[in-house]
């Protein structure tokens, strides 16, 4: 058992910084709660970096998910005891019955003497361990009463909205919510999305690009977490009729994160999806994006032309944002002006002016992009070229002496050429200024658990490969397994799937000439084009994913590309 102070450890382990225990010894003060919470609360402290340091000063044994009581345990112990089943709630805790009759108690906080005052009566055989709050929540969600708000659906009058303020700013509440982003960030989400229904509410978690249901809670509880989450955010929380959406910059388990959050009205209240984006997150090297090296090289090549259009495609959240911004450092030597254009500015890149477009006051993409003209740029970013007026200020800008690099939602690389002429750029002009297009999706990497494929899946998988694939080099397949560090998914990060268009001559004639996409395929196919399944197909035959997850991101009308090519030899 380790006799120093909470604080000291915490100090002595580098969890924390000298101001946190400053500031939060004199929260102490003025609460008289627990030093540890306080840390919590206040973000300075990850509650799964704080167990640990409980459980070894305190001597208790930390309680895990799994091995927790059977449906039914805790709600009999409790009527055993005839304890209410809110104090239980409010002191995050919950105790039952072993079917050997031991008797259990995980808690936050074990010590607390009113909490053993309760379990006195049982005797000196309880046993005590540690338990994270949300593991906590898990045992006893289904134990609180559900309600419904009578204010369902309207704008909430002024003494109610003081109501719900107030229950918004309570510790339980407070708490709740940070363990929502405590646990996103142990997790790695890049989205949470907190969903009302009838009687109760889900947490999901998007992660590695996949909604996971990791939380759910009585309905009576949500009006309070939204309205805390909305008084993060800035945002209206008496409005409960419209959309609406906020932005704000909070602090947890002490890293600094901007918050963006929307709200939607739905038939049981507000839904709400919050964006986490990591102030402190560091910029991946296009190698770790999943660029082979002569990839990266053809990229950054592109870039480094002194003008026209390099045009990124995919849907929405397949990375195109995070390779734009790290060609974008490339580029920033300090010798070329760069002006950005976007919506919402995810990541702050020092020496790049960026420009948040605000279309509600007339600061559109087009003008936006018509604005940057004149501060003497060198390179443009575009967020998205999704009108006529944007795609023909860029072409102007790419003719003038400019890089232009922006995004547009298309189904493959080649697809952006047929979407600019939609949008009423000439076929002679898009032959003149583009330099480049890229296709990309975002597929999960395997995690270092994954096994090596059997020899028959192996032949499976060499079997399934598309008929323009030429093998290089010797096939690793991995099969996934499931750990603890990826959830028992098998995978763990995420991996880009990319096809690179370089134009040549050729390719700009049969641009000119209007030729369709499978002409303009086959064209670039003699230049060494690789497709978005092809390179799929190849990093899963590298080992860093499978066919069936190259299969679920690039949609059925790619996957049937993966079938027997028993004329090509590897």
């Amino acid at each position: 058992m380790d006799t120093r102070r909470l604080g000291e450890i915490l100090l002595a382990r580098g969890l924390i910084s000298e101001h946190d225990l400053v500031a939060a010894l004199m929260l102490q003060q003025q609460t008289g709660e627990l030093l540890g919470l306080l840390l919590v609360r206040v973000g300075a402290l990850a509650e799964v970096d704080l167990l640990p340091v409980l459980a070894a000063q305190l001597d208790l044994p930390i309680q895990g998910p799994d091995d927790g009581p059977a449906p039914g345990q805790v709600a009999a112990f409790l009527t055993e005891l005839r304890s209410p089943s809110g104090w239980w709630i409010d002191r995050h805790a919950a105790a039952w019955r072993t079917e050997t009759g031991a008797v259990i108690c995980a808690a936050a906080h074990p010590l607390d003497p009113a909490l053993r005052d309760r379990l006195a009566t049982v005797g000196e055989g309880v046993s005590y361990r540690l338990a994270p709050r949300a593991t906590v929540a898990g045992f006893v969600e289904d134990l609180a009463p559900s309600a419904l708000p009578d204010t369902l659906g309207v704008s909430t009058g002024g003494d109610e909205v003081a109501r719900i303020r107030e229950m918004a700013q309570e510790a339980p509440v407070i708490d709740f919510v940070n363990g929502i982003f405590s646990d996103a960030l142990a997790r790695r989400a890049s989205d949470l999305h907190i969903e009302p229904y009838e009687d109760h509410f889900v947490v999901r978690m998007r992660i590695d690009g996949l909604l996971v249901t990791v939380r759910q809670a009585p309905r009576a509880r949500f009006d309070a977490v939204c309205s805390r989450i909305k008084l993060l955010s800035a945002m209206d929380i008496g409005e409960r009729r419209l959309p609406q959406d906020g932005r704000q910059s909070i602090r947890v388990a002490g890293r600094e994160l901007d918050l963006r959050v929307s709200t939607l009205p739905s038939a049981w209240g507000e839904s709400l999806v919050l964006r986490l984006l990591g102030k402190s997150d560091r910029l991946p090297e296009l190698e770790e994006l999943g660029l082979a090296a002569d990839q990266a090289g053809a990229l950054t090549a592109l870039v480094e032309r002194p003008n026209g259009i390099v045009l990124l495609t995919g849907p929405t959240g397949s990375g195109k944002t995070t390779t734009i911004y790290r060609l974008l450092t490339h580029l920033n030597n300090g010798a070329r002006k760069i002006i950005t254009v976007e919506d919402p500015i995810e990541f702050d890149l020092p020496g790049v002016i960026q420009m948040q477009a605000r279309p509600e006051i007339g600061l559109t993409f087009a003008a936006g992009l018509r604005a940057m003209l004149r501060q003497d740029p060198d390179v443009i970013m575009v967020g998205e070229i999704r009108d006529p007026q944007t795609a023909r200020i860029a072409v102007q800008a790419a003719l003038t002496g400019h890089l232009v690099i922006a995004t547009a939602h298309t189904n493959s690389a080649l697809a952006a050429v047929a979407r600019l002429v939609d949008l009423g750029v000439e076929t002679f002009l898009l032959a003149d200024v583009l330099q480049g297009l890229v296709g990309q999706r975002l597929g999960r990497r395997l995690c270092d658990c994954a096994e090596p494929s059997t020899r028959a899946q192996a032949a499976e998988h060499e079997a399934a490969r598309p008929a323009t694939f030429r093998a290089t080099g010797k096939a690793a397949w991995r099969e996934p397994k499931g750990c603890p560090r990826c959830s028992g998914s098998g995978y763990r990060g995420r991996l880009g799937l990319f096809e690179i268009v370089r134009f040549e001559p050729a390719l700009s004639s049969a641009v000119r000439r209007q030729a369709g996409e499978a002409d303009l395929e086959a064209v670039v196919r003699q230049a060494g084009f690789v497709s978005l399944a092809e390179d799929g197909y190849a990093k899963a035959r590298a080992g860093l994913t499978t066919l069936a997850e190259v299969a679920r991101v690039l949609g059925a009308d790619d996957a049937v590309r993966f079938e027997p090519a028993e004329t090509v030899s590897g």
